[in-house]
């Protein structure tokens, strides 16, 4: 199904009866990350904008208004909300129970899915028992037991592909055989995100030498329409080796007819990717390649629609449409026709009793007090540098890894303690921010401070490698022009995870200045510095001396691209959670009171003003920026405060 069979095509379909014709429809969901049930854990409150639960409402519509329709989930499914913390560490699942995420699968029918890096969050053997009890096939074919010589000599987790041999039905209502092959890939970064759980017994290769190799064999086996499941986003252009976000270089590959995305837990097509050579959002393809992404959370459901037809007993794509459904605007989707009536139940009275059950479950366990609190403690402002959400993170690892390092080889060298805030809005939207009140603090509290099942660690680094830690993360921000009014404060394009601040420090930030590193951490060019005046007890940080950085075990494995992390650098990795060890700190020192900690000062010309997009929850806490000047300026579109804030005074 090649671009260069149009013209041929055309006039094939010219000479067909329009009866002949097949619609298909190709649905996807991605990053489901547990969102079962249309309900915020961390903020304890229904949220009917996410969840698969919801999310099937538009997956039944859908199948009935298509007659061919298959269901396809793109990875992230086991990890991501208290929900799959109570079946990975509280309640081990008896033999023969399905876990709820793949109860539900298997009640909506799906047809195929991948995986995702976030499965194995909670090791190897939880991925492989939550999945044995799964009804539909999973397809990995860069995830492996054991690397050959050149990928179709490797040996797999799970069947790098699938043959889905379909009868679909034409317009006239007649019967065709029609054969789909399914092939799935992940960023080859697990191995390293995951080195605690899989070092020796997991390896991988590289998406996109992957997917080249097995496609043909793929073809050869029969294969009329090959569709690709990738929980990956979409980045660079020129395909380097290993790349995380490698849906274009994946869109180019000969044969490949359709690419489900993901993992960046972004919307495609969507205006954000509309500057990319060989992208057309109108379309919603990428070097011709028709490919969607489909948010996270159950926020949408992705849509590839097709036209087939055959000639010569050959299937050929004659048109393809793209789009988005979105939960915020079910109600649209709910009113359209269909064309017959539901043949399945949304979701089965046993999947919705599990379902119900694990909600109860979840939320008794994280109304549970361990402590309370006498500072409110948020992120609506850690991009200026005022976040008691990381001081509490970097207190805690830092009074754990003392503890632990105390009889060690690095019990003299300095401890320095390195936080980012997970939620930080940035694409979650603009309820994604921690928002704990003062008083009493539960396991929810918890959850909502550190979202992410990671583990305590530390590296040993020195002086120059924390400077480079300093610089990857104030590419955070966007360079301003001195004197200029509201230009934006931030790249919209950086994660807010990676903005790591290091706690022990005290550096300023020049906002003028050139970032050093990408947002992805590719450096841009090595002269290029915003970090000024890094001292160290008062002192300049000498970039020969040696010191003891606590982070989490993600980061100090390299996840980020941050200087001196993988497994040569780490000093310490403690099988404890970190959301634990945070429990733990918190009834120990309850009621925590904070005295407010700002490693770092931003700089910019007088005159300068800046917009930051924050909670709406933050206005009652603009006395803590008050350096700032800060101003509401109102809600913008998407539901986020925007706040001027001036340098003036910086």
């Amino acid at each position: 199904m090649h671009s260069d069979m149009k013209q041929h095509l055309s006039s094939f379909a010219r000479s067909q009866e329009v009866s002949a014709a097949v619609d298909l429809r190709i649905m996807e969901t991605t990053d489901l990350h547990v969102h079962l049930h249309p309900y915020d854990y961390y903020a304890d409150c229904p949220n009917p904008d996410l969840g698969l639960a919801r999310l099937s409402e538009l997956i039944d519509i859908a199948r009935q208004q298509v007659p061919n329709c298959l269901l396809f989930d793109n990875g992230d499914f086991l990890q991501g909300t208290p929900v799959g913390d109570f079946f990975a560490y509280d309640r081990s699942m008896r033999a023969g129970e399905v876990h709820p995420v793949i109860a539900a699968m298997n009640a909506l029918r799906y047809d195929a899915i991948t995986l995702g890096n976030h499965e194995f969050n909670y090791g190897l053997e939880f991925l492989m028992r939550s999945m044995s009890l799964a009804k539909f096939p999973t397809v990995s074919a860069n995830i492996l037991r054991k690397a050959g010589a050149v990928p179709r000599k490797d040996t797999h987790l799970f069947r790098p592909y699938r043959l889905l041999r379909r009868d679909v039905t034409d317009r006239a209502g007649q019967q065709r055989a029609l054969c789909i092959g399914v092939i799935g890939v992940a960023p080859a970064q697990i191995a390293i995100w995951e080195r605690q759980h899989l070092d020796g017994r997991v390896q991988t290769r590289d998406m996109v030498d992957a997917v080249s190799a097995w496609v043909p064999e793929m073809r050869e086996a029969g294969a009329d329409l090959i569709v690709v499941l990738a929980h990956s986003g979409i980045g660079e252009s020129r395909h380097t080796e290993n790349m995380e976000n490698a849906v274009i270089p994946l869109a180019r590959i000969d044969g490949v007819d359709l690419i489900l995305s993901g993992h960046s837990h972004q919307v495609f097509p969507s205006p954000l990717f509309a500057k990319i050579p060989g992208v057309n959002i109108e379309r919603g393809t990428i070097w011709g390649t028709p490919t969607v992404m489909s948010g996270f959370f159950g926020s949408h459901l992705g849509l590839i629609d097709m036209t087939l037809l055959q000639d010569g007993g050959k299937w050929h794509v004659l048109d393809t449409h793209v789009s988005t459904r979105a939960l915020r605007d079910a109600s649209l989707h709910f009113a359209q026709p269909v064309q017959k009536e539901s043949t399945s139940p949304i979701l089965s009275p046993a999947v919705r009793k599990i379902v119900a059950s694990a909600h109860d479950a979840v939320l008794e366990k994280i109304r549970q007090p361990i402590g309370a609190t006498d500072t409110a403690i948020n992120s609506f402002f850690a991009f200026l540098g005022h976040s008691a959400a990381t001081q509490l993170v970097a207190q805690a690892q830092k009074e754990f890894v003392a503890e632990h390092l105390e009889d060690s080889a690095h019990k003299d060298l300095p401890l320095l303690s390195a936080a980012s805030p997970p939620k930080v809005g940035g694409l979650g939207g603009a309820r994604n921010f921690t928002n704990i009140a003062t008083g009493l603090l539960t396991l929810r509290s918890l959850a909502d401070l550190y979202v992410f099942p990671n583990r305590v660690a530390a590296c040993r680094l020195t002086g120059a490698e924390i400077l480079l830690w300093l610089e990857r993360s104030a590419s955070a921000f966007g360079q301003l022009k001195p004197g200029q009014p509201d230009q934006a404060l931030m790249n919209p394009s950086f994660p807010g995870y990676n903005f790591e601040i290091i706690y022990g420090l005290d550096y300023a930030i020049d906002l003028t200045a050139p970032a050093r590193f990408a947002a992805d951490g590719t450096e841009i060019d090595p002269t290029f510095s915003r970090v000024r005046n890094v001292t160290w007890n008062g002192a300049p940080l000498d970039v020969n001396a040696e010191f003891i950085l606590c982070t989490n075990s993600f980061r100090a494995q390299g996840a980020g691209g941050f200087a001196g992390t993988g497994p040569e650098g780490i000093v310490m990795e403690h099988p404890a959670i970190t959301r634990d060890i945070l429990s733990n700190y918190v009834s120990a020192h309850s009621p925590l009171n904070m005295a407010p900690q700002s490693p770092f000062r931003l700089t910019c010309a007088a005159g300068t003003t800046a917009i930051l997009r924050t909670s709406v929850a933050a206005h009652a806490h603009l006395d803590k920026i008050a350096e700032f000047s800060p101003k509401m300026l109102g809600v913008d579109k998407d539901g986020f405060m925007r706040i001027q804030v001036s340098f003036d005074t910086h």
